[in-house]
């Protein structure tokens, strides 16, 4: 293949030892539904005050976090709370300001552990099922291309696209405070399918191009099917980027970070079909032969 692509792979993989770098000195920040704790959210009928100004209001309350909701709400988020905490927290805004309080819940911890694995168990499943579903789809080009070797390129194609994301989140979570919620984990698995029809449909025309019988050198192939669905795949990552900008900029406080996650990880799907699955698919062709 072209030598852009062996620098563009070089630096994917720096990209991702770096995100895994964070991921381990930083951590993710969980939110209350994977470690548990109590979520508060309240409306003021006036003007809101500052964050600085609410933590000094509820000083006697550990624990928190306070974030702003819309234009007038807030969410606070803290340690697992019983009816008459909830009430004593409550009371002590009312004390201060007019407000509404629009919704409480609280998750224990074990189901918070509870939540984490079966998160796990399910991305787990799903890069299972692409390798085997791959595998299936391709099987009649046993002998001339390795159904598993574009399934394990489809599968390190994915990884760089989840990793990365929860990379720059563990450097949110540490610098800002941004936490992990249940929603980041639909996130994923959008991001895991989003990434895998980007992955097949190059590979698919791969396999169109060898079955035409053409005697050129297997990375000239791959080359030649990425420029014929590049513009496919540029067309439906603009179309679909143009949407999640939408909402990250005039969606609502509780989806905007879960926005901001598709677009990282929706940008690294299309590049990733190119940059990353591809150049490997060769690589690990080649070795077989």
């Amino acid at each position: 293949m072209k030598k852009v692509y062996k620098i563009v792979f070089v630096f994917s993989l720096a990209l991702v030892v770096a995100s895994i770098v964070l991921l381990s000195i930083f951590g993710l920040k969980f939110g209350v539904d994977f470690k548990g704790g109590s979520i508060l959210e309240v409306e003021f009928k006036e003007t809101r005050p500052e964050i600085p100004e609410l933590y000094k209001s509820l000083d006697q309350f550990s624990e928190l976090g306070i974030n702003s909701a819309g234009d007038k709400g807030v969410v606070i988020k803290t340690k697992e709370l019983n009816e008459d905490e909830h009430q004593l927290l409550i009371t002590a805004l009312r004390e201060k300001y007019n407000i509404e309080e629009k919704r409480f819940e609280s998750v224990g911890p074990v189901i918070g552990e509870e939540l984490k694995r079966k998160s796990l168990v399910a991305i787990v499943l799903v890069l299972l099922s692409v390798v085997v579903y791959i595998a299936f789809v391709f099987r009649k080009l046993a002998k001339t291309l390795s159904p598993w070797a574009m399934g394990v390129a489809a599968i390190v194609a994915l990884a760089h696209d989840v990793i990365i994301p929860l990379g720059v989140f563990a450097l949110l979570g540490h610098f800002y405070g941004i936490e992990i919620t249940a929603i980041f984990v639909a996130a994923v698995l959008t991001i895991l399918g989003y990434s895998v029809a980007d992955t097949v449909v190059v590979f698919d025309r791969v396999r169109e191009n060898v079955i035409k019988g053409t005697k050129e050198d297997f990375g000239h192939i791959v080359h030649k099917s990425i420029l014929q669905t590049l513009a496919r795949s540029l067309n439906t990552t603009i179309t679909t980027l143009l949407s999640l900008l939408a909402i990250y900029f005039f969606g609502g406080g509780s989806i905007k970070y879960f926005s901001l996650m598709l677009i990282i990880g929706i940008f690294l799907g299309a590049y990733s079909s190119i940059f990353v699955a591809s150049p490997l698919l060769v690589y690990l062709q080649k070795r077989r032969k």
